[in-house]
């Protein structure tokens, strides 16, 4: 009696068929995780939030006030205009007496009580009646030619008056100075320290008239001067 043996088949191996060098089936995979828009919809919505607040920190950060500053020189009494005022961002800090840029109608038409450069800012306590001269000061005026002066001087600088006296003439020196004699020709003889309230140029061109202030002594002295017998050098300060 013959018996018939049927071949048994290998087991297959594990991850054969499943995408494995061994397998010789189909590759299958598992399948991916899918984003629900409930989901898409939240991300978003906590981007624009993290990106808000960020601006706001930011913002709060910034303590940087828009105040008015001065757009070109201004002397005493002078009245402002709006083309002398320009609004800039600064950090203002506590008792800073500035004036925010909002309220630049409440200060045009307003008087100058000092004179000042280009680029300061305006504060309401440099408004009103003049504030110069005070105690023992006084202003007086100077005319000056062409080359006596730097072509850039204006209000608000410190400078040195040099009295440049012409033959047989002597300037008078200032208090504690004693005379040294009749000098030559285009010798500087006297000096005196001063602040520029004003520069006005002549209408013929040849020259200025800038007026100064100084203490009362010297301003009788200086206002003494021959037209065109002084030097004006701006120092430190100016």
């Amino acid at each position: 009696m013959s018996t018939t043996t049927t071949p048994r088949q290998a087991p297959r191996r594990a991850g054969a068929g499943w995408g494995t060098a061994a397998g010789s089936g189909p590759v299958v995979r598992p399948p991916g995780r899918r984003r629900s828009p409930a989901h898409l919809g939240l991300g978003a919505l906590l981007v624009v939030v993290c990106a808000l607040g960020f601006a706001v920190a930011v913002t709060r950060m910034d303590h940087r006030a828009s105040v008015l500053a001065l757009a070109r020189p201004v002397t005493v009494g002078q009245g402002l205009s709006a083309a002398d005022l320009r609004p800039v961002p600064v950090s203002v800090g506590a008792g800073v007496d500035s004036i925010p840029a909002a309220d630049s109608a409440s200060v045009i038409g307003r008087s100058m009580a000092v004179s000042l450069p280009a680029g300061a800012l305006l504060t309401r306590a440099e408004l009103g009646t003049a504030a110069i001269p005070g105690a023992g000061q006084a202003i007086t005026a100077l005319a000056v030619k062409p080359g006596q002066f730097p072509p850039e001087l204006m209000a608000g600088a410190h400078v040195h008056l040099i009295a440049t006296a012409s033959t047989g003439q002597q300037a008078t020196a200032p208090t504690g100075v004693p005379p040294t004699g009749v000098p030559p020709t285009g010798v500087p003889t006297a000096g005196w320290a001063a602040t520029v309230t004003g520069v006005q140029a002549l209408a013929d061109g040849q020259g200025s008239v800038i007026t100064v202030l100084l203490g009362q002594a010297d301003a009788a002295r200086v206002a003494t001067l021959p037209a065109g017998q002084v030097g004006v050098v701006v120092v430190s300060g100016g």
